[in-house]
């Protein structure tokens, strides 16, 4: 179910709002606080437009923009003990809803880069979920990659939320991850442009069905005077079937209820598909129980650091040379960039 109705939520079902935040110009410091009074402001119009909204989410760099140039230095980055998180946490707590946000966050490892975090804040104000970008976008995004694996939390209405953001979403074993650990809604905020929209839409119906899990993800949308962002925010059911889409319209506000409670059930009760049990248990039909051994050689691999592809030593992109030949630059911004 997508707008018809959802000003009104049920018992059981979760009422979510996917802002399609137009793409911010962020050239000083200053932008960035004018992001996070606009986000906030956002969080109370959607919540008195919606007044059963359960949980609102915005997309990756809804708060500190695109501007490569800037992205690394410590004026732009957002400390879980900033006063920005502290606005974030009040509005969720003056509307009654959980929220979603999007932080460049300092890397406290000294001359290590920041990480790109989302953190999950519940209606009371306490961040119910931190998480930093697993696979930052490469070659291109300068972010540490993510130290906190794949968390899940509690959420409202009976659902176990995870986040994801933008590139990690084109990773299925991401997605298998936060399924492995319960979640039944896997969020994936995003600040894609238009090169990889027909692959986000596919992504977003994969990573549901294939876990049997809602998966709610939305995009930035407008031009920045570079890139056009596609917007497109779109929630699918734990069988990989849209429920609603948005457009490529800057501001559009995506809505959908769902019921966690269904994505549990299909886990407990489909024989058929139950793809993220029978990938453990496999062939239980000609085999009482199914075979549990590890049977993927990448897997074993991986867990013993010694992943290689066979066409590894040929691949060309290994590194950022061409948009950091010098690594990302850190620290207080140089005074040319300052207005």
């Amino acid at each position: 179910m997508s707008s018809t109705g959802s000003i009104s939520a049920s018992p059981d079902g979760l009422l979510m709002a996917l802002i399609q935040y137009r793409v911010p110009i962020v050239n000083t410091p200053e932008d960035v606080q004018k992001n996070v009074d606009e986000i906030c402001r956002r969080v109370a119009s959607t919540k008195a437009g919606y007044p059963d909204l359960d949980l609102i989410v915005f997309p990756e760099y809804s708060t500190s923009g695109l501007n490569t140039k800037i992205w690394s230095y410590d004026e732009f980055l957002i400390g879980l003990d900033d006063p920005k998180v502290e606005q974030f946490k009040q509005a969720c707590i003056d509307n009654d809803v959980w929220g979603v946000f999007s932080i460049m966050e300092p890397n406290h490892e000294e001359g290590k880069p920041p990480f790109n975090t989302a953190i999950i804040i519940d209606n009371e104000g306490n961040i119910a979920l931190h998480y930093r970008k697993l696979q930052p976008w490469v070659p291109i995004e300068p972010w540490y990659p993510g130290d906190l694996g794949m968390p899940v939390c509690d959420g409202p209405k009976g659902s176990k939320l995870a986040v994801n953001i933008c590139h990690d979403g084109m990773f299925p074993e991401l997605a298998r991850e936060a399924a492995y650990k319960g979640a039944n809604v896997y969020i994936r905020i995003s600040g894609y442009s238009t090169q990889t929209n027909d692959q986000w839409i596919m992504t977003n119906k994969t990573n549901a069905f294939q876990n049997l899990m809602f998966t709610a993800s939305v995009n930035l949308a407008g031009y920045d005077n570079v890139f056009y962002y596609f917007g497109e925010g779109n929630v699918c059911n734990y069988d990989g079937n849209l429920i609603a889409e948005g457009h490529r319209n800057p501001d559009e506000i995506v809505t959908a209820e769902v019921f966690p409670a269904l994505a549990d059930k299909a886990r407990i009760n489909w024989g058929l598909e139950n793809n993220i049990f029978n990938v453990g248990r496999r062939g239980y039909v000609g085999y009482p129980g199914g075979k549990t051994d590890n049977y993927l050689t990448w897997v074993k691999d991986l867990a013993d650091g010694n992943y290689h592809l066979p066409w590894g030593d040929d691949i060309r992109i290994r590194d950022g040379w061409k948009y950091y030949p010098d690594g990302p630059q850190l620290g207080p911004l140089p005074d040319k960039f300052k207005q």
